[in-house]
């Protein structure tokens, strides 16, 4: 019990700091920072399918589910915003080679 107390606690602390810092970034480097967070949601995922390769209780299955699901969700979200954007670019591309 004291390790997912721990561990809810570094997740809190997690998410202030990582709000916080996200809040302050410009709107230029939100494409690469999509693409981080895809790489960071996919590190979450691995560890999510590791903590079910050992015997766990109910509340660290369920927790590990939402882990699996919630960053499954960044991870296919962020990568279809960031398929957009890059296609907004090189639809621009082509309009400026054809002027």
């Amino acid at each position: 019990m004291l390790n997912l107390l721990l561990m809810m606690g570094v997740f809190a602390a997690a998410f202030i700091v990582g709000y916080l810092l996200i809040s302050k970034v410009p709107a230029l480097l939100h494409t690469p920072l999509m693409s981080m967070t895809n790489a960071i949601s996919a590190v979450t995922i691995l560890g999510a399918v590791i903590l079910f390769s050992f015997p766990t209780t109910v509340s660290e299955k369920i927790f590990g589910g939402v882990a699996i699901v919630t960053a499954t969700f960044n991870v296919v979200g962020g990568f279809a915003i960031t398929d957009r954007m890059l296609k907004l670019f090189k639809e621009k591309e082509i309009k400026e080679k054809k002027l």
